[in-house]
C-alpha cells in the first residue's frame, strides 16, 4: 500500500530535495556531493586575501624592528591560511552531520585546554594575561578558540535532538547555562574577558534558537545586560579591580594619553588621520610604533588611516554581507543540526567582528579581540576557515526549490 501511494506522487513531489547519498550500510558518508553557496565562498575569499594585505602593511615597521623582517608577520599568517584553506575545503566536502559525534569529545578537549592553561609554567602570561600555550616565540595557541567551535558544535548537536524539551528549563536552559558557567570561570581566571563574552554570547544565542520559552528568552537576554551593566558599576565602585583602568579610560582616553589612555587615544587619532579617503594604502604613519597592537587587535584603526571611511565602511559592509549571506544558508539548510551549526559560527563571527571594531572606535572598553581574518593569529584564521568549511558543508546540502 505504501509503495503504491509513492507511485501515485507526482514526480516533482518525490524529488524535490537532494538526499545526500547513502552507503550500503545505510549510513551517510563522509563526502557529500552537491554545489557549495559560491557567494559566501567568494566572500569569505576576499576577505582572506584583504586581511593580508592589510596584515602586511599594518605589520612591516614592527617585524622589521622585531625581527629585522619586514615580512616575517606575513609569511606566518600566510602559512596558516593556507593550511586553513585547505583544511575549509576538505571541510566542505566533508557530510558535517559526522560532526555529531565528536561534540563531546571537543567539549572534553577544550575543557582540559582550558585547565592547562591555569597550571603555573604551562601556560604563557603575556601583558599580565595568561591565555596562550606552546612555546613563545614558535608557536602558541589559544585554547579558547578551540572552545568557541566546542560550544557551537556541542549545542547545535544536543539542542537539535530536544526539539520540545527546549522549552523546559530542566533540559532546555540549566545544562547549558552550567556549561557556560563553567566555561566562563575558566576563562576569567586566565583571565579573558572578550573570549568569555564571544562564548557566552554565542551560546546565549543558540539556546535562544533553540526555542526556548519566549519569557526565557528575554529573561536570558535581561541577564546578559544586567550583568554587564553591573560589571561596569563595580569596575567603577572598586570593589573589582580587574578592568578599573580600562572602564575609566574609556570614558576619556586623553585624562591620561601617555599611559592607560595611550593604546586607545592613539587608535582615535589614527582613525582621524585617515578622514575620508585615507592617506594611502600602505601610507599610515600611527603603525611606526605609535599604535599599539597594530597589527593584532586595533589592524582596523590602520584600515581608517590608509581607506578612510570610504574603505573602512566597504571592508564592513563585505563582513554584513558574508554574516547576512551565512544566515540566509541557515535557513536553507536541510536539517536543525546544519541550521543551528552555522547560526553558531556566523553569531560568533558577528560578535567578533561588531566587538573589534567597536573597541578600536571606543564605543566599548578596551578588550584583546581580534579582528576575524584581519588580526595576527594563525591558529585563529586556521579555524575561522575551517568553520567556513563547515557552513560550505551545510550549503551543499541546502534541499533544492520545489518542483525542481
Amino acid at each position: 500500500m505504501q509503495q503504491t501511494t509513492e507511485k501515485c506522487r507526482p514526480a516533482s513531489a518525490r524529488t524535490n530535495t537532494r538526499r545526500p547519498p547513502q552507503t550500503s550500510s545505510g549510513s551517510k558518508p563522509w563526502f557529500v556531493g552537491g554545489q557549495m553557496d559560491l557567494p559566501f565562498l567568494l566572500l569569505t575569499l576576499l576577505l582572506t586575501v584583504m586581511g593580508l594585505v592589510m596584515l602586511f602593511s599594518a605589520s612591516f615597521p614592527s617585524a622589521n624592528y622585531e625581527t629585522g623582517d619586514p615580512t616575517f608577520y606575513l609569511k606566518r599568517q600566510g602559512l596558516f591560511a593556507l593550511l586553513g584553506l585547505a583544511a575549509m575545503v576538505v571541510m566542505s566536502r566533508m557530510n558535517y552531520q559526522k560532526l555529531r559525534r565528536y561534540s563531546v569529545l571537543l567539549v572534553g578537549i577544550s575543557l582540559f585546554l582550558l585547565l592547562l592553561v591555569l597550571v603555573p609554567g604551562l601556560g604563557i602570561n603575556e601583558n599580565g594575561a595568561t591565555r596562550w600555550l606552546g612555546k613563545k616565540g614558535v608557536l602558541t595557541f589559544q585554547p579558547s578558540e578551540i572552545a568557541k567551535l566546542a560550544v557551537i558544535v556541542f549545542f547545535a548537536d544536543s539542542i537539535s535532538k530536544k526539539k520540545n524539551l527546549m522549552e523546559t528549563f530542566k533540559y532546555g536552559i540549566r545544562p547549558y547555562l552550567l556549561l557556560l558557567v563553567f566555561y566562563a570561570v575558566l576563562m576569567l581566571l586566565e583571565p579573558h574577558l572578550s573570549g568569555t563574552i564571544l562564548i557566552v554570547g554565542t551560546g546565549v544565542v543558540l539556546i535562544i534558537v533553540g526555542g526556548i520559552n519566549k519569557k526565557w528568552a528575554i529573561g536570558s537576554i535581561g541577564a546578559v545586560a544586567a550583568v554587564g551593566f553591573a560589571y561596569v558599576k563595580l569596575v567603577e565602585t572598586g570593589v573589582i579591580s580587574y578592568g578599573a583602568s580600562r572602564i575609566e579610560m574609556w570614558k576619556n582616553p586623553f585624562v591620561d594619553p601617555l599611559k592607560d589612555g595611550y593604546q586607545l587615544s592613539q587608535s582615535l587619532i589614527t582613525i582621524g588621520s585617515g578622514g575620508l579617503t585615507g592617506v594611502g594604502l600602505g601610507k599610515s604613519r600611527q603603525k611606526f610604533l605609535y599604535l599599539p597592537e597594530e597589527h593584532n587587535d586595533f589592524i582596523f584603526a590602520v584600515v581608517c588611516e590608509e581607506l578612510g571611511l570610504i574603505g573602512a565602511t566597504l571592508v564592513m559592509l563585505v563582513f554584513a554581507l558574508l554574516i547576512l549571506r551565512g544566515f540566509w544558508i541557515a535557513l536553507q539548510a536541510r536539517d536543525r543540526f546544519g541550521a543551528l551549526l552555522v547560526v553558531g559560527i556566523m553569531t560568533q563571527i558577528g560578535l567578533q567582528t561588531f566587538f573589534n571594531i567597536a573597541v578600536v572606535s571606543g564605543l566599548v572598553p578596551t578588550t584583546g579581540i581580534s579582528l576575524p581574518f584581519f588580526s595576527y593569529g594563525g591558529t585563529a584564521l586556521a579555524l575561522q576557515l575551517f568553520e567556513m568549511g563547515i557552513v560550505l558543508s551545510v550549503s551543499r546540502q541546502i534541499p533544492a526549490p520545489k518542483g525542481g
